[in-house]
């Protein structure tokens, strides 16, 4: 049996964020992970100015493509809308690994079926023992499912579901792009990325789909055509990606003696971008402190919003979640 003080399960950049600041306070941690890194990850890979800081990645660091947009192009049916928001894009594959392996935590592939308490810790299918134990495994988090589930309820007003892919193509657009329009309870995307790659995708409130009788598939479509009349993306047979994740809500418990959930595990992406790399990585960083330091684990401070007022006005919006973002004051 491995033991150790911290046993984190999920190493994207919440349970990586987390390795890294438990080490960084002298405290051991393992880092379980079901899937090999590097791994594939579909994400637009959005991070803002905060998200580097609160990593500390320092000029010229990070190793691989780094994009940056000073202001998006938002379309809203037939009007076209410049916004600025300072942000930077990241292909996940390589921003995850990277962050895991720096982070200098040992990491087990590893899928976690079974959690027991022992005294005032927990252990891990038999094989893992810690005193501590944080849950950053995203929406279906082992951790979130066995303990945090009847104490911190993530509302179905919350679910946003996706279908994205990622690929290298040929574009004629350096900028982010961004479209809504009507009956679409969310909005698509367009991310060009380093080394020729772009991101595509289109994200939407499952309970107001379902409600509408829609299917997140007939807007893909959709949005896919318009890309191609766009000129965008032409000729392309999609194999998207689906998954699905919570925008910020009012919490619960995130904390229950010494089990933590962050990340998409406490459902904590922003509420007008959908954005969950920022938050994340801001909670793995403050359960890393509350371990060390023994204090209180809030996740208050946590921002709720990506972008400004305007931005962030018109895609809350889009969106159409008063209740999700109600619930979260």
């Amino acid at each position: 049996m491995i033991q150790t003080d911290v046993i984190i399960v999920g190493g994207g950049p919440a349970g990586s964020a987390c390795a890294r600041r438990l080490r960084q306070h002298g405290l051991d941690c393992v880092v379980l992970d079901r899937q090999p890194f590097p791994r594939a990850k579909p994400c637009a890979g959005w991070i803002t100015p905060e998200v580097v800081r609160d990593l500390e990645i320092q000029p010229g660091e990070y190793p691989h493509g780094f994009t940056t947009f000073r202001a998006s192009t938002l379309h809203l049916g037939r009007f076209r809308l410049s916004v600025r928001s300072h942000q930077h894009a990241i292909r996940r594959v390589e921003f995850d690994h990277w962050l895991l392996t720096r982070s200098g935590a040992p990491v087990h592939r590893h899928a976690v079926r079974s959690i027991a308490s022992l005294g005032d810790g927990f252990v891990v299918d038999g094989a893992f023992t810690g005193r501590y134990l944080v849950g950053a495994g995203g929406t279906s988090c082992p951790v979130y499912h066995t303990l945090f589930k009847g104490e911190h309820p993530r509302p179905r007003g919350a679910l946003i579901v996706t279908r994205e892919e990622e690929f290298v193509h040929p574009h004629s657009s350096d900028g982010c792009l961004l479209w809504t329009w009507n009956r679409l309870p969310g909005y698509a995307w367009f991310v060009p990325k380093a080394g020729g790659f772009v991101n595509v995708g289109i994200g939407a409130a499952a309970e107001t789909l379902r409600a509408n009788g829609q299917d997140l598939k007939a807007h893909w479509e959709r949005f896919t055509e318009r890309l191609d009349r766009a000129g965008l993306v032409r000729r392309r047979a999609f194999e998207p990606s689906v998954h699905s994740y919570y925008l910020r809500h009012r919490l619960g418990a995130v904390r229950i003696g010494n089990a933590f959930i962050a990340g998409d595990a406490a459902g904590l992406a922003t509420l007008d971008m959908g954005e969950g790399i920022g938050p994340a990585v801001r909670s793995g960083v403050l359960a890393a402190d509350a371990i060390a330091r023994g204090g209180e684990y809030s996740l208050d401070g946590v921002p709720k919003f990506s972008h400004g007022a305007l931005l962030g006005t018109v895609m809350r919006a889009a969106f159409g979640l008063r209740r999700a973002r109600d619930a979260s004051t």
